[in-house]
């Protein structure tokens, strides 16, 4: 039994723009919130985030009366298994990136981030064999030569940035291909991950680790990071269903510039050295990327 997804939006909406803009935003805020819960192990949020998701994921797919696509897919082993591939790839990102925030580099998290546009289109080169223009071989060269300078100034790679990058780019991939509503597919995934997170917040218990129910300021932080995985995640998918493609990989911008600048001016984390010279490389890359694709836009209207 197959199930049918809605058509992709091939113009853009004021109403798209609204919840792409909102959410894009909320996600630049949330190393704010993140920040809060720097005492705490990034295991263990991830965990809560997988838990407290499940309630309003699934209050959501109820009062819209989405839940026969959800139980369709526990049914069927193809989807089921590309779902836990997903599920998989997010949480890696999840844990990387609480881990990037609360350890202090969130500047690298920007980089991931940033790095992310660029590495889809080469995935959609090297899996799909699209064909890429100049400017997109160009701006890959520019950020791959950027990861390179970085690499040589600390002696080691940007694992966190390139595992952020890897990790959203290949869940973004495989994602477009679980034949299931995002907001379904987002629920069938915290769902697959519930069992482990248990396991995780179990073990947190037993070896008096855990800071949930420790104090009232630590349970709501955790309870809350449900909240702020879940809304802006169901959020964005009701945004990018009113949007083009191309116009969603423009504003996505919005978040590690926020990221970036938070990084800076709040956590004070340092900006100096190669991340001079790589980070406008990067910007650079990204300029002549978006150039190319607004020029392809003009030409496809």
């Amino acid at each position: 039994m197959s199930v049918t997804t809605p058509p992709l939006q091939d113009r853009d909406t004021a109403q798209g723009f609204g919840f792409a803009i909102f959410v894009y935003v909320l996600w630049g805020f949330l190393p704010l919130y993140l920040k809060l819960m720097d005492h705490i192990s990034p295991v263990e949020i991830v965990a809560h985030r997988v838990i407290w998701s499940i309630p309003i994921a699934g209050f959501v797919l109820m009062a819209l009366g989405r839940t026969k696509e959800l139980r369709t897919a526990l049914s069927t082993p193809s989807m089921l298994g590309m779902a836990c591939l997903t599920a998989t790839l997010v949480s890696i990102n999840w844990g990387v990136y609480v881990w990037a925030i609360t350890s202090g580099n969130a500047v690298e998290a920007a980089l991931g981030y940033y790095i992310n546009p660029l590495f889809s289109v080469f995935l959609g080169a090297v899996l799909l064999g699209e064909r890429l223009s100049r400017a997109q071989l160009a701006a890959i060269a520019l950020a791959a030569c950027a990861v390179c300078l970085l690499t040589w100034e600390a002696g080691t790679l940007p694992w966190a940035a390139l595992c952020l990058t890897f990790s959203w780019g290949f869940y973004a991939f495989f994602k477009k291909r679980l034949p299931i509503g995002p907001n379904q597919g987002f629920m069938l995934e915290v769902m697959i991950l519930s069992p482990v997170a248990l396991g995780l917040i179990g073990y947190f218990v037993m070896t008096g680790q855990s800071h949930f129910l420790s104090n009232s300021k630590d349970t709501w932080l955790l309870i809350g990071s449900g909240f702020a995985t879940a809304v802006p995640l169901m959020l964005y998918a009701n945004g990018a269903k009113r949007l083009r493609l191309s116009t969603i990989g423009i504003l996505q911008y919005i978040t590690p510039t926020m990221i970036f600048l938070v990084a800076l001016f709040v956590f004070g984390e340092e900006f100096a050295g190669a991340r001079l010279i790589a980070f406008p490389m990067i910007w650079l890359a990204l300029v002549i990327y978006t150039t190319s694709m607004i020029r392809q836009m003009r030409h496809d209207i």
